[in-house]
Parts: structure tokens; C-alpha cells; sequence
């Protein structure tokens, strides 16, 4: 596959003839009519902080999540309606849940809202929910379970919440949370299923919901990409588990296995002592343009597709498209 230069990136762009726009950690968003014109950067987002710029991320991110969307819709509706560019997806307008909803298939993670940083710290009742003692980082749950989060303002921190203290609090009427947990769950299952075809593992992922103007359910945002969910090889971690990787003195310590998400780059950075608190260091360049390969990997184990990169500059050809198919209403 021909990805082109590593070093193009995408940070945005205004595009004033769309109107006001509003700007996500990654995306755009420019609203017309009952629509959402959403425009997916190269922004890499993690620990709550902009660290920098991946090569071909955003297109990654769009195309993938375009693909999810389009294999899911079975399970419950969603919002995406077309893509237009390589990093340009249209949705319908609805009004978003305020709960994150992540299922976890596994123990593991280094953010401190994670299942593995809470239980190495010593809780064993975490998201209302008791773990045994004994557990060892990674290790696959006997099945998979929602650990909520808020939605944290613009420079705030995801913070814990319970599903009983979802509903307790009014944050989301019990039965529609009761639809939000069995769509989550259905979509995790039919994730992990078509992730095993591409030799991956769903580790864990994020879904946020909302209600369209009719009341309808919808997924929103995006599905089973490397910036919502963590894929692990399924080589890998089979190798981990035989001891295989069990070297150099590490004694009975479970190295990591490989990844397809950002991960890579959240472990990168707590290597350096960095897990959230304060600014974080910058994006190097060379983490950058490991963290666009493994994008770019992903997108073709779980598509089966190869990835071929929209012409460059992004800035300009996304600019081009929007004009023509907007510009003169």
C-alpha cells in the first residue's frame, strides 16, 4: 500500500461559508438544517489532552467508523447518513446522552478511570461491581461489562459512574438505559466476532448515544475505531498467555500485546511517568508515524480492505468538497 508521506497531517480547517463551527478533541462540526457536517483531523486525543498530529488518522478514523456504522445497523440505528470526502461524514442532528459507555472485555488499561489502574491501586469494588483478588493485568473477563463514565467538559476529566447512579441521578430514564446497555453489549459481541476475522482481539471500547428528534435511539460519534476502542493481535496475546514473552528477569509479569489503537502512544507516554495529571509532553514524530501505521493497520484487519490515502493536502481537498456540495445554499 502506497500511504504517501508520513509527514502530510491534517489539524483542521474553518470553512466560513459552512457557518459557526464547534471543535470536538477530533472533530469539526459545522451544523446545517438537521444535519451535522462532521470533519475528522489527524488530532491525536488521550489522558484529555491534544498531544498532537498522526498522519492519515483522520481518514483512518472516518472510513473505519463508516464501515462499523454501515455492519451494525442491524443492531441499532445510527446517525451517519454519507461520507462525502475520505474525512467527512454527514449525520443526523440528535440530542447526545450524557454518559459514555464503555464495555470492557478484559482487566486492563492505564488511565485512571481504567479497570487495571483502579484494581492495581487496590479496589476490588470498581463501577459498583466486585473483582476477586489474584487478577493479573490483561486478563480476559468471564464476560464483558459496562463501566460508564460522565462526559466531561472542555478540559475536564472522564470521571467514574455507576449504571445505578445513571439512572438515580436522572442522567438517563431507566429503561432507555436498560436499550442503551443491551445495544452496547449486541455491538460489542458482533465487534468482537468480525474483529476474530481479521487475527484481532476488541479489547474494550467507548459507544455515546443519542436521541433523534423523534425519540429514536441512535449510535453516535463513532464505532470500533483505535481511538474509541483498543484492539489487541490475537497472536500475541495467546503467545503472553503460553509465557512465550516471559524474559529478562521479568519474572511472572505479563508483558503488553501487541496493539492496533492509541494505546500504543497512552503507554508510550506512561513509560515517561506521564498517566494524565498536568500538560502532557508533545507528540514526537516518531511515535506519530508508528501510531499512523498502526491506524492504517487497523482500518485493513478489520476491513479487509487496503488503505488508500486521499489526495493531499487534506486541508484543501476537504475544503474543495464541502464548497461544491454546500457553498452555494
Amino acid at each position: 500500500m502506497d500511504n504517501g508521506s508520513l509527514t502530510e497531517t491534517f489539524p483542521g480547517l474553518d470553512l466560513d461559508f459552512l457557518g459557526p463551527k464547534s471543535s470536538g478533541k477530533v472533530r469539526d462540526i459545522y451544523e446545517r438544517d438537521d444535519q451535522l457536517i462532521l470533519i475528522t483531523t489527524d488530532r491525536l486525543s488521550a489522558f484529555d489532552h491534544i498531544l498532537g498530529l498522526v498522519p492519515f488518522k483522520g481518514q483512518a478514523l472516518n472510513q473505519l467508523a463508516q464501515f462499523w456504522f454501515e455492519e451494525t445497523r442491524d443492531i441499532v440505528a445510527n446517525h451517519f447518513l454519507e461520507s462525502p470526502d475520505p474525512n467527512v461524514s454527514i449525520g443526523r442532528k440528535c440530542r447526545p446522552l450524557p454518559v459514555e459507555v464503555v464495555v470492557r472485555g478484559y482487566i486492563s488499561g492505564v488511565t485512571k478511570t481504567s479497570l487495571w489502574y483502579r484494581y492495581s491501586q487496590g479496589e476490588r469494588l470498581i463501577y459498583g461491581m466486585e473483582f476477586p483478588d489474584g487478577m493479573t493485568k490483561n486478563d480476559r473477563l468471564p464476560q464483558p461489562i459496562i463501566t460508564p463514565t460522565t462526559k466531561a467538559e472542555k478540559g475536564g476529566h472522564d470521571e467514574l459512574i455507576t449504571s445505578r447512579e445513571i439512572v438515580e441521578k436522572g442522567l438517563v430514564e431507566a429503561d432507555l438505559w436498560e436499550r442503551v446497555c443491551d445495544a452496547a453489549l449486541a455491538l460489542f459481541a458482533r465487534g468482537q466476532e468480525m474483529a476474530a476475522r481479521g487475527g484481532l482481539l476488541l479489547v474494550d471500547t467507548k459507544y455515546e448515544f443519542g436521541l433523534a428528534g423523534d425519540g429514536e435511539l441512535l449510535l453516535i460519534d463513532e464505532i470500533h475505531t483505535p481511538d474509541s476502542s483498543r484492539f489487541w493481535t490475537e497472536t500475541s496475546y495467546e503467545e503472553l498467555l503460553a509465557g512465550s514473552a516471559q524474559k529478562e528477569g521479568k519474572g511472572m509479569e505479563r508483558l503488553e500485546p501487541e496493539n492496533y489503537d492509541k494505546e500504543f502512544v497512552r503507554l508510550a507516554y506512561a513509560e515517561r511517568g506521564y498517566i494524565g495529571d498536568g500538560q502532557p509532553p508533545p507528540l514526537a514524530a516518531d511515535l506519530a508515524a508508528q501510531a499512523s501505521r498502526r491506524y492504517i493497520g487497523c482500518y485493513e484487519f478489520l476491513t479487509g480492505r487496503p488503505f488508500v490515502a486521499g489526495e493531499t493536502p487534506v486541508a484543501d481537498r476537504v475544503a474543495g468538497t464541502l464548497r461544491t456540495r454546500f457553498g452555494r445554499q
